[in-house]
């Protein structure tokens, strides 16, 4: 079964993600709009006052629908990545079998996000460790050049975690803290493995906002330049703020006419690009990702003497360790 295959079976996830994420955005502009609409009618200020409470009911409802159905479908789909790359195939209902396969791995939602809140703070706290090494060595210098690593590491700690994850789907015979440590163990066990995956990682990622986030940058472009009193109402709002001492350079920027609709189509170009980056093109590498991840740990898979490499590297992982 091929990264292709495996990708168009389980892309349903992510689907279904991006459709409640939008529900949840809708939630939360319909219980904002009722709450002021409800306080109009309670009296003077009361539609500002129900606009808030409304609001603060629809990001706790948002909060819920993310933290109970999301991380379903996501850990879902990573479980049926996982066993599409270990086992070359997938069950007819592959959407069923993922969650029903996050259940029997775990039992609770905390148990969930008790497992992964301990994976990212254990890549996140590597990645710390080297911009404080950058500090200590080269002084502000050395801290930028720890710093610009530690920005590309965050920029694969959410691949690396997904793989953990699928680590410990597939090593479902042992405890999922266990299973978590190995995974951990294994990227920086396997460091020259993973680096070739940065290729693929940036160079997609770098050539779908250039696609794509060029593409809706000048569609929106065309949209914006056709309504010349948009933008100059705009840039008359910044060139006041502009003017005053100690000015930021965005609104320095922004005072200008002409840069106003460049700088909003690219960051609604942007928006679209993150949006369908998330959904169809990050799925796809991560399945590439992920093989080579679960490929290094089968054939070397961590012993509890390789778990002292990193006791001291991080607390999180030396916290985790205890555990087992």
């Amino acid at each position: 079964m091929d990264n292709k295959e495996i990708y168009r079976r389980t892309l349903g996830f992510s689907l279904r993600r991006v459709l409640w994420d939008v529900l949840s955005i809708a939630l939360l502009l319909a219980l904002g709009t009722l709450g002021y609409f409800l306080g109009e009618k309670a009296g003077e200020n009361g539609g500002v006052i129900g606009l808030i409470i409304g609001g603060i009911v629809g990001v706790v409802a948002a909060i819920l629908i993310s933290r109970f159905i999301s991380y379903m479908l996501k850990a879902g789909q990573i479980a049926m990545m996982t066993r599409g790359v270990t086992e070359g195939e997938l069950p007819d209902d592959v959407i069923a079998e993922g969650k029903r396969t996050v259940k029997a791995r775990f039992a609770t939602v905390a148990a969930y996000f008790a497992i992964t809140g301990a994976i990212r703070g254990i890549f996140n706290q590597i990645g710390s460790g080297i911009t404080k090494l950058g500090n200590s060595i080269g002084g502000d210098t050395g801290g930028a050049v720890g710093g610009a690593v530690s920005s590309v590491i965050q920029t694969i700690v959410s691949y690396l975690c997904d793989c953990c994850l699928g680590w410990v789907f597939w090593r479902s015979e042992v405890k999922a803290v266990k299973a978590t440590c190995e995974g951990a163990v294994i990227f920086f066990k396997h460091g020259k493995t993973f680096a070739k995956n940065m290729g693929r990682v940036f160079g997609i990622g770098l050539i779908s906002l250039l696609v794509i986030g060029g593409a809706f940058t000048g569609i929106f472009y065309l949209i914006i330049s056709g309504h010349p009193e948009l933008y100059a109402s705009i840039s008359g709002i910044f060139a006041e703020a502009a003017a005053e001492e100690g000015a930021s350079a965005v609104a320095k920027l922004l005072a200008n006419p002409a840069a106003v609709p460049i700088v909003i189509s690219a960051i609604g170009g942007i928006i679209v690009w993150a949006i369908l980056q998330s959904t169809f093109i990050r799925p796809f590498v991560l399945v590439g990702v992920l093989r080579n991840y679960i490929a290094s740990g089968v054939n070397d898979i961590p012993s509890e003497a390789s778990f002292a490499m990193l006791d001291s590297k991080s607390p999180r992982f030396r916290k985790l360790h205890g555990q087992i």
